[in-house]
């Protein structure tokens, strides 16, 4: 952290420590990327070098620093680009991004793909602890006035307010830690509005050194932290949201999304990962593709008017459900519980990352299995995402031993309800795979299906 918003407010100026500092860090940046042979840098200022009398001074000794021109970018496209990077890491997201940095806020709404019309406001933490010279009162009063009479917050009334920025982020760590939280991840981390609004009351209050888990935040962070909740608990006083969504992906993110092709920005981010990770772990990848068919004609026939958000995760497990072959029998389950439950997906709340991690361990690890982790992440899913959950699980347990991973089987042994029974058809030359285990398997699937096995 170079602070370049450091001093701005009050001195016009960018200070020569900050300045020292960014330089030191993007010569570091240049050489390194040089040793990773990047092909292609994307260079942006943002608010401190916008507002700064020296900062066209600061931008050209930047530039001769890391080798490349550099964007200055505007409050209204800093915005844009939060909005971009926020769409990039949701499923259809809903609600207002607000995006807090050193020197600057921003607000704008976005509605599935499409962005609404942005602002920028002084309110960085930096650039809010100069103006109110370390007051927090006199801050309190500069964050009231300069939300009052802006359309983003009326727009996010009853929506989800998506936080960008790491102080916010170092607030929702505070916040995982205080609760006991079973996911250490930050992206899609949801508290509801009025959770999240006491517990920045109790940070304003509160000495940053005696907040419980406080060494999660770096130390250059932790002056920050009261002033950011300060801001978030005006904007959830103003904007009154149904939930606050921390969001890892902002301005970057967006930079680089706003490079996609068309085809590339609308496809699904989840099920992208699901490919990648099925592409690169699991046996033999063209089973995944016997496995969604086969798993689709089972549910269907169980779940005919099956909703379209289940059908979604259904699908990503199916293309998970093999990554952890290669690991030791007696820790294949919780070994792939975490690599999906702390995967880098985008496109998925945390739920939904639990079902999926969950769905692994259990067919891995058997349908009575427990694990600590396992029951901590239990906590995530509704009892309607529990049932599907153990279902897949049970369902993948009987397409494994009847396929062992290998392609061009399942196609040929379908499984579904019929009326009362759960139905499976094996040719002739099939007929020997229909053991003792795979029977018992059928057996605890067909239970879960409030269905008797019928093997033909």
């Amino acid at each position: 952290m170079a602070g370049l918003g450091r001093q701005v407010a009050s001195t016009g100026m960018l200070a020569q420590d900050a300045i020292d500092k960014a330089l030191s860090a993007l010569v570091r940046f240049r050489i390194l990327c040089e040793a990773m042979h990047v092909g292609q840098l994307r260079v942006i200022a943002t608010a401190a070098a916008r507002y700064a009398s020296n900062g066209p001074d600061f931008i050209a000794r930047a530039e001769a620093a890391v080798g490349q021109p550099i964007e200055l970018i505007s409050g209204d496209r800093e915005a844009y680009l939060s909005a971009l990077g926020v769409i990039s890491g949701f499923d259809q997201p809903h609600g207002v991004v607000g995006d807090l940095g050193g020197g600057s806020l921003e607000l704008i709404s976005v509605d599935g793909d499409r962005v609404g019309e942005g602002i920028s406001l002084p309110l960085g933490g930096l650039a809010l602890i100069d103006r109110s010279r370390s007051s927090m009162k006199a801050a309190e009063k500069i964050v009231r006035d300069d939300l009052d009479h802006h359309p983003q917050l009326a727009a996010m009334r009853g929506r989800d307010f998506y936080a960008v920025g790491g102080t916010w982020r170092a607030l929702a760590t505070l916040h995982q830690r205080q609760s006991g939280y079973p996911l250490n991840v930050m992206h899609g981390y949801i508290v509801p509005a009025r959770e999240a609004s006491d517990f920045v009351r109790l940070v304003e209050r509160a000495d940053a050194s005696m907040l419980e888990a406080i060494e999660a935040v770096s130390s250059a962070r932790r002056p920050l932290l009261a002033y950011g909740a300060l801001v978030l608990d005006q904007i959830i006083k103003r904007g009154r949201p149904r939930n606050v969504v921390i969001s890892a992906n902002g301005v970057r993110e967006g930079l680089l999304h706003e490079q996609l092709d068309e085809s590339e920005r609308s496809a699904d981010a989840l099920l992208r990962g699901a490919e990648d990770y099925n592409k690169l772990r699991a046996r033999d990848p063209r089973h995944a593709a016997d496995l969604i068919a086969w798993t689709d004609r089972l549910v269907a026939s169980a779940y005919p008017h099956d909703d379209p958000a289940l059908q979604r995760l259904q699908l990503a497990a199916c293309l998970l459900s093999d990554i952890g072959w290669r690991a030791h029998p007696d820790y294949r389950g919780e070994q792939t519980l975490n690599v999906i439950a702390h995967a880098s997906f985008s496109g998925v709340d945390h739920a939904g990352r639990a079902f999926l991690a969950l769905t692994a361990f259990y067919r891995y690890a058997g349908l009575k299995a427990s694990a600590p982790v396992a029951e901590g992440l239990r906590r995530l899913l509704t009892v309607r995402l529990l049932e599907r959950m153990h279902i897949l699980a049970a369902a993948f347990r009987v397409a494994y031993l009847i396929s062992a991973g290998m392609p061009g089987i399942l196609s040929r042994a379908p499984l579904a309800c019929v009326d009362s029974r759960l139905v499976l058809r094996l040719p002739d030359d099939l007929k020997s795979l229909a053991s003792e285990r795979v029977t018992g398997r059928l057996k605890q699937l067909a239970k879960l299906l409030g269905r008797e096995i019928d093997i033909r």
